[in-house]
């Protein structure tokens, strides 16, 4: 977006919207692509279910990359085409993802059939303990990687970007998601759909305006409550549904912090492409680094999951609860865009054009063309790893909490409110293009450090006691239940002592 079609310094671009253009153009797909998931919740929970709903949302995706394909065509872009068209691919895509991510997560970790822990015995004999909680942990861990599984075409889709032209590129896309929705429509038979519950979502604004003409007190929002008032209020909803609503509510207070981590995040696809083209790339476009990013998520999760996480539990006896996952979350992004910073005034630092990299006369080879500023491209590399890290600590346990936390009729409405978060991490990001250009982009990198780590301090600060009572809370209940089916199973078989194994 950034750079125009055919141009001079050989870097891919078809619209020339220059570094501070591409990147609001950037912030305010994201911004759309995470206020969308609010309708796809609504529709699922109120109407159409999980699977349906992601079903007709995926076909309105298929149409935007078909948009997207159409209009990147050579003849389209040397026509005008390529800007009216990106901008409309977006909005259809961005309404297709509404549908989509609101919904997969949650309709992935319903296929878990059981909420309480059970003994599993293992073909060797040993007796194991199955935690749901943290198989859902694992559940959610596994389809992270997986999505940045399919983020890693992009080095198929970058380099046929480079070589072939755009079009090829959202060709790519286009046949994969067509496969994939044809796994998706061939697998329903598999799948556990739960119908959806019609007006839940309706019935919890009306739960939380009886709460807020009454003080704020969700308990008067309860049939138990009404009945002994005699308040008059006509309720569709039971004692349960409240204390699961007021659950929900405490998830969504610790989603407000969230916003200041995605607008580090954020900075991956933007302003860390734009620097890349400002080093020198040794034949790779500019646009190719960012790959880094799932390939450490590919590579570190199984590692996390069935190395660091369990030593950190069963070795060191810690809970290391989401509060604290997400806290660490929060100070490795700060340390990325800290990274960044010092890498952005190494590049200030560097021949030939320092503070204005590629834009002097000491770096034109010809009439149009710039040389980078003398630093390799391969000094990126540790910010992408960092932002890995901090998503695996920070965006994981977050879907986690979004679904851990939400009522059974209301998991895609919450999730969609946490994935909202991104969205108002893409509207600071839009607040700060006008500032992402030379030479001040390193008292950006250096803020967005600065507030990274004062929101995890922050979040820190506000959540750890609570965080600590559930955690201690959740070890007692694991023991008191792995003795209470152990005496179970030895009273049925006669055997030893069972094994439990969290």
């Amino acid at each position: 977006m950034a750079n125009k079609y055919n141009d001079p310094n050989g870097l891919p671009g078809a619209i020339g919207l220059k570094q501070s253009g591409a990147t609001a153009l950037s912030n305010f797909f994201q911004f759309w692509c995470y206020v969308t998931p609010i309708l796809g919740a609504i529709v699922a929970d109120q109407y159409l279910g999980k699977y349906t709903t992601i079903k007709y949302f995926s076909v309105v995706y298929i149409v935007g990359i078909f948009v997207l394909f159409a209009t990147s065509l050579p003849i389209s872009i040397a026509n005008g085409g390529a800007f009216p068209g990106l901008v409309t691919a977006m909005i259809i895509i961005g309404l297709g993802t509404g549908g989509i991510k609101s919904n997969v997560s949650p309709l992935i970790a319903e296929q878990v059939r059981s909420t309480n822990a059970y003994i599993r015995v293992l073909s060797n004999g040993k007796r194991v303990l199955v935690d749901p909680e943290l198989t859902v942990q694992r559940i959610y861990m596994i389809f992270y990687m997986c999505i940045n599984i399919g983020s890693v075409s992009a080095i198929a889709t970058t380099t046929l970007e480079l070589h072939v032209g755009f079009w090829s590129a959202y060709l790519l896309p286009l046949i994969m998601f067509g496969i994939g929705f044809f796994i998706l429509v061939s697998g329903k038979k598999r799948y556990v759909i739960h119908p959806p519950q019609g007006g839940v979502i309706g019935s919890c604004f009306k739960a939380l305006w009886i709460a807020i003409t009454n003080g704020f007190d969700l308990q008067t929002a309860k049939p138990s409550f009404q009945g002994k008032s005699q308040r008059g209020y006509t309720i569709t909803w039971d004692d349960v549904f409240i204390d699961e609503l007021r659950t929900a509510l405490q998830a969504c207070r610790v989603f407000l912090f969230f916003p200041l981590y995605w607008v580090t995040y954020s900075q991956m696809m933007n302003n860390f492409v734009s620097q890349a083209g400002q080093m020198e790339l040794h034949g790779l476009p500019n646009d190719i680094l960012p790959n880094i990013d799932p390939i450490t998520i590919i590579l570190l999760i199984p590692l996390m999951d069935r190395l660091i996480y369990p030593f950190i539990r069963t070795r060191l006896h810690l809970a290391f609860t989401p509060v604290t996952r997400i806290t660490w979350g929060f100070f490795v992004a700060s340390l990325a865009m800290a990274y960044a910073g010092v890498l952005q005034a190494s590049i200030y630092s560097s021949p030939p054009c320092y503070t204005s990299p590629s834009n002097c006369p000491a770096a034109r080879l010809g009439e149009d063309h710039f040389a980078a500023n003398k630093i390799h491209i391969a000094w990126q590399a540790p910010a992408y790893i960092l932002i890995a890290i901090s998503e695996i600590l920070a965006s994981i346990t977050g879907l986690e909490l979004a679904y851990a936390k939400a009522p059974k009729h209301l998991k895609s409405f919450i999730m969609s409110l946490f994935l909202l978060t991104s969205a108002f991490g893409s509207a600071l990001g839009m607040l700060l293009a006008p500032v992402a250009k030379d030479p001040h982009l390193v008292w950006l990198y250096a803020g967005l450090a600065c507030t990274a780590a004062i929101a995890g301090a922050a979040f820190h600060w506000t959540f750890a006691g609570a965080d600590r009572d559930r955690g201690l809370k959740r070890v007692e209940n694991a023991e008191e239940e792995i003795e209470m089916i152990a005496r179970k199973s030895e009273d049925s078989d006669g055997e030893g002592n069972a094994r439990g194994k969290l």
